[in-house]
């Protein structure tokens, strides 16, 4: 990868407040907020004697990778494309394959320090322990983030426009953030719909994270789950790309 481009690449999302605040920023400050409730730092019988905070830590997690990868990556990418930057690039030493990769290592890996800064104020603030597996833990964290810019990356191909993009996004957004657990977290929903939502992305990167946190190896059947889904994506993506 050309270190230059990546440079480049960083400094420009750094340029971008939105971007900054909504992958970086926003997923800890949702879990501060919801921590500041007296009710979620209870004991809660339905999430297994955990407090609804600490099943919150894996969802923050989760947030700033949808984030990243239906959101910001596809903005950025076909507005590369719709501006002509890939096109003129083709005819330079930089191959746009070349931007596109640095794009992804910026997002995800802004998306990863976004993870270590929920998790860190969580157990500062919260009292959340930290993973009791931490090599599980970072494998799903790993796999989630591959899933999460494989999906991006599919909506790229499908947007002819940022506007089009934008769209697909926000309809992809939702039923992703349903099912990582932001509205009700996936070990209480009732259990055919559980199974259902384990079975996409971000419901089996929940389920991963949370056992991990637990200490507890993450399931292989969660884990196969999150790796299928990138290689299928990630190989859509490709085959349905376009550079100009």
């Amino acid at each position: 990868m050309n270190t230059a481009v990546l440079r480049t690449e960083f400094r420009l999302f750094r340029r971008e407040p939105a971007a900054v605040f909504w992958i970086f920023l926003f997923p800890t400050l949702l879990l501060a907020i919801l921590g500041s409730i007296p009710s979620f730092r209870e004991a809660d019988t339905s999430l297994g004697g955990l407090r609804p905070v600490d099943a919150y830590v894996p969802i923050a997690v989760l947030i700033a990778l949808i984030v990243s990868g239906v959101q910001s990556l596809p903005q950025t990418l076909t507005g590369y494309r719709e501006r002509g930057i890939l096109r003129r690039m083709s005819a330079t030493p930089v191959r746009p394959s070349a931007l596109l990769s640095a794009q992804m290592v910026v997002q995800g890996g802004v998306a990863l320090a976004s993870a270590l800064l929920a998790l860190a104020v969580g157990c500062i603030a919260f009292g959340v322990r930290l993973p009791r597996q931490p090599a599980g833990y970072l494998l799903a964290l790993l796999l989630a983030a591959a899933a999460a810019l494989a999906l991006g990356s599919v909506v790229s191909a499908l947007s002819r426009t940022t506007k089009i993009a934008g769209a697909i996004g926000s309809a992809v957004f939702f039923p992703m953030m349903f099912c990582a657990g932001v509205w009700i977290p996936v070990q209480s929903m009732p259990l055919v719909l559980a199974r259902v939502v384990q079975l996409t992305p971000f419901g089996a990167a929940a389920r991963a994270l949370d056992q991990a946190a637990s200490g507890h190896w993450p399931g292989w059947t969660h884990l196969g789950v999150l790796a299928a889904w990138s290689v299928l994506l990630a190989a859509g993506a490709a085959r349905w790309f376009r550079w100009e």
